[in-house]
Protein backbone atom coordinates (compact mmCIF):
# COMPACT_ATOMS: atom_id res chain seq x y z
CA UNK A 1 0.00 0.00 0.00
CA UNK A 2 1.56 3.37 -0.76
CA UNK A 3 1.48 6.26 1.97
CA UNK A 4 1.07 9.61 0.47
CA UNK A 5 2.75 12.03 2.82
CA UNK A 6 2.28 14.78 0.71
CA UNK A 7 1.50 15.53 -3.27
CA UNK A 8 5.40 16.37 -3.84
CA UNK A 9 4.74 16.92 -8.45
CA UNK A 10 2.84 16.67 -10.77
CA UNK A 11 0.35 13.14 -11.36
CA UNK A 12 2.57 10.69 -13.55
CA UNK A 13 6.15 9.60 -14.45
CA UNK A 14 7.09 13.23 -13.02
CA UNK A 15 5.96 12.23 -9.81
CA UNK A 16 7.85 8.69 -9.74
CA UNK A 17 10.88 10.38 -11.00
CA UNK A 18 11.09 12.98 -8.21
CA UNK A 19 9.90 10.48 -5.56
CA UNK A 20 12.70 7.97 -6.70
CA UNK A 21 15.15 10.45 -7.00
CA UNK A 22 14.55 11.58 -3.70
CA UNK A 23 14.31 7.64 -1.99
CA UNK A 24 17.82 7.28 -3.67
CA UNK A 25 19.19 10.47 -2.19
CA UNK A 26 18.14 10.10 1.78
CA UNK A 27 19.81 6.38 1.38
CA UNK A 28 23.06 8.01 -0.07
CA UNK A 29 23.16 10.40 2.71
CA UNK A 30 22.39 8.41 5.21
CA UNK A 31 25.20 5.79 4.44
CA UNK A 32 27.43 8.70 3.90
CA UNK A 33 26.41 9.95 7.17
CA UNK A 34 26.65 6.29 8.60
CA UNK A 35 22.93 7.00 10.14
CA UNK A 36 21.29 3.61 11.21
CA UNK A 37 17.42 4.16 10.29
CA UNK A 38 17.15 4.00 14.11
CA UNK A 39 19.38 6.60 14.76
CA UNK A 40 18.23 9.40 11.47
CA UNK A 41 14.74 8.16 13.05
CA UNK A 42 15.69 9.32 16.82
CA UNK A 43 17.46 12.22 15.28
CA UNK A 44 14.57 13.82 13.22
CA UNK A 45 11.72 12.64 15.16
CA UNK A 46 10.42 10.52 12.10
CA UNK A 47 9.13 7.09 13.10
CA UNK A 48 11.50 3.89 11.91
CA UNK A 49 8.31 2.69 9.76
CA UNK A 50 8.14 5.93 8.25
CA UNK A 51 11.68 6.15 6.98
CA UNK A 52 11.92 2.73 5.56
CA UNK A 53 8.58 3.87 3.28
CA UNK A 54 10.49 6.90 2.49
CA UNK A 55 13.78 4.77 1.48
CA UNK A 56 11.16 2.29 -0.64
CA UNK A 57 9.47 4.56 -2.18
CA UNK A 58 6.48 3.78 -0.95
CA UNK A 59 5.96 6.92 0.61
CA UNK A 60 6.64 10.93 -0.43
CA UNK A 61 7.74 13.15 2.07
CA UNK A 62 6.54 16.48 2.55
CA UNK A 63 8.33 19.56 2.87
CA UNK A 64 8.58 19.75 6.84
CA UNK A 65 9.64 16.28 6.96
CA UNK A 66 12.10 16.62 4.32
CA UNK A 67 13.46 19.60 6.08
CA UNK A 68 13.58 17.79 9.56
CA UNK A 69 15.40 14.87 7.93
CA UNK A 70 17.95 17.18 6.27
CA UNK A 71 18.97 18.91 9.64
CA UNK A 72 19.38 15.00 11.58
CA UNK A 73 21.98 14.55 8.37
CA UNK A 74 23.56 18.03 8.39
CA UNK A 75 22.61 18.94 5.09
CA UNK A 76 19.75 20.98 3.58
CA UNK A 77 16.41 20.24 1.48
CA UNK A 78 18.76 21.45 -1.67
CA UNK A 79 21.19 18.98 -1.01
CA UNK A 80 17.97 15.83 -1.09
CA UNK A 81 17.14 17.00 -4.20
CA UNK A 82 19.98 17.93 -5.68
CA UNK A 83 19.62 21.58 -6.64
CA UNK A 84 21.98 22.70 -4.44
CA UNK A 85 25.44 24.73 -5.04
CA UNK A 86 28.74 23.71 -5.04
CA UNK A 87 31.61 26.77 -4.50
CA UNK A 88 31.42 28.98 -8.14
CA UNK A 89 28.48 29.00 -10.39
CA UNK A 90 26.13 26.19 -10.34
CA UNK A 91 24.04 26.58 -12.96
CA UNK A 92 19.93 24.60 -12.87
CA UNK A 93 17.80 23.87 -15.92
CA UNK A 94 14.33 24.48 -15.59
CA UNK A 95 13.66 20.27 -15.93
CA UNK A 96 16.23 20.14 -13.07
CA UNK A 97 13.72 22.39 -10.50
CA UNK A 98 11.31 20.25 -8.27
CA UNK A 99 8.07 20.65 -7.34
CA UNK A 100 7.97 19.68 -3.80
CA UNK A 101 4.32 20.67 -3.38
CA UNK A 102 1.06 20.98 -4.91
CA UNK A 103 -1.99 22.34 -3.56
CA UNK A 104 -5.48 21.01 -4.05
CA UNK A 105 -6.37 23.48 -6.70
CA UNK A 106 -3.46 23.36 -9.33
CA UNK A 107 -0.46 25.67 -6.87
CA UNK A 108 2.65 24.67 -6.22
CA UNK A 109 6.25 25.44 -4.51
CA UNK A 110 9.53 24.80 -6.51
CA UNK A 111 12.78 24.84 -4.77
CA UNK A 112 14.72 27.04 -7.80
CA UNK A 113 18.38 26.77 -5.95
CA UNK A 114 19.53 26.05 -2.42
CA UNK A 115 23.59 26.23 -0.88
CA UNK A 116 24.74 23.11 0.43
CA UNK A 117 25.26 22.19 4.10
CA UNK A 118 23.39 23.10 6.91
CA UNK A 119 23.89 26.80 7.13
CA UNK A 120 21.53 26.55 4.10
CA UNK A 121 19.85 29.53 1.95
CA UNK A 122 16.97 28.20 -0.19
CA UNK A 123 15.19 30.32 -2.98
CA UNK A 124 11.32 29.15 -3.83
CA UNK A 125 9.02 29.97 -5.86
CA UNK A 126 4.99 29.79 -4.47
CA UNK A 127 1.63 29.84 -6.21
CA UNK A 128 -1.39 29.32 -4.62
CA UNK A 129 -5.23 29.70 -6.30
CA UNK A 130 -8.23 30.65 -4.43
CA UNK A 131 -8.98 28.33 -1.60
CA UNK A 132 -5.76 26.59 -1.26
CA UNK A 133 -3.31 27.19 1.95
CA UNK A 134 -0.20 25.38 2.96
CA UNK A 135 0.63 25.10 6.77
CA UNK A 136 4.11 23.81 8.34
CA UNK A 137 4.33 23.16 12.31
CA UNK A 138 7.72 25.20 11.93
CA UNK A 139 11.44 24.74 11.21
CA UNK A 140 14.63 24.40 13.31
CA UNK A 141 15.64 27.59 15.72
CA UNK A 142 16.61 30.58 14.37
CA UNK A 143 15.73 29.91 10.54
CA UNK A 144 14.19 33.11 9.24
CA UNK A 145 12.04 33.46 5.58
CA UNK A 146 11.52 36.55 3.84
CA UNK A 147 8.75 36.75 1.13
CA UNK A 148 8.07 39.23 -1.59
CA UNK A 149 4.51 39.14 -3.15
CA UNK A 150 4.64 39.52 -6.80
CA UNK A 151 1.03 38.51 -7.56
CA UNK A 152 -2.48 38.36 -5.66
CA UNK A 153 -2.74 38.63 -2.16
CA UNK A 154 -1.01 36.40 0.89
CA UNK A 155 -2.44 35.67 4.02
CA UNK A 156 0.50 35.02 6.47
CA UNK A 157 0.14 33.34 9.91
CA UNK A 158 2.47 33.09 12.05
CA UNK A 159 1.97 31.08 15.36
CA UNK A 160 -1.25 33.32 16.15
CA UNK A 161 -0.72 36.52 14.15
CA UNK A 162 -2.28 37.09 10.99
CA UNK A 163 -0.70 39.46 8.15
CA UNK A 164 -2.24 40.42 5.03
CA UNK A 165 0.58 41.00 2.02
CA UNK A 166 -0.86 42.46 -1.57
CA UNK A 167 0.89 42.46 -4.52
CA UNK A 168 4.20 44.66 -4.05
CA UNK A 169 4.84 43.79 -0.49
CA UNK A 170 7.80 42.25 1.33
CA UNK A 171 7.99 40.23 5.06
CA UNK A 172 10.54 39.10 6.95
CA UNK A 173 9.53 35.98 9.04
CA UNK A 174 11.34 34.16 12.12
CA UNK A 175 9.22 30.53 10.88
CA UNK A 176 10.99 28.05 13.52
CA UNK A 177 7.13 28.06 14.97
CA UNK A 178 3.73 26.83 13.36
CA UNK A 179 3.35 29.20 10.33
CA UNK A 180 0.81 28.97 6.96
CA UNK A 181 0.78 31.06 3.64
CA UNK A 182 -2.73 31.43 2.28
CA UNK A 183 -4.21 32.48 -0.94
CA UNK A 184 -6.82 35.37 -0.01
CA UNK A 185 -9.00 37.02 -2.65
CA UNK A 186 -10.35 35.65 -6.12
CA UNK A 187 -7.25 35.78 -8.34
CA UNK A 188 -4.01 33.28 -8.18
CA UNK A 189 -1.20 34.31 -5.46
CA UNK A 190 2.07 34.14 -6.28
CA UNK A 191 5.21 35.47 -3.92
CA UNK A 192 9.17 34.19 -4.23
CA UNK A 193 10.45 33.13 -0.49
CA UNK A 194 14.00 32.93 0.51
CA UNK A 195 14.57 30.58 3.50
CA UNK A 196 17.97 30.75 5.65
CA UNK A 197 18.39 28.59 8.72
CA UNK A 198 21.33 28.42 10.90
CA UNK A 199 22.81 25.39 12.42
CA UNK A 200 23.27 25.00 15.99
Amino acid sequence: MTKKVNITTDAGADAMAVSEALSARIRLYRSQKKLSLDELSRRAGVSKGMLVEIEACRANPSIALLCRLAAAMGISVADIVNVASDPGVHLIQPEQIPVLWQGDHGGSARLLAGTSGPNMVELWQWQLFPGEIFTSPGHPQETTELLHVTAGTLLLTVNDDVFTLAAGYSAVAATDVPHSYACAGDTPLAFTMTVHENAR
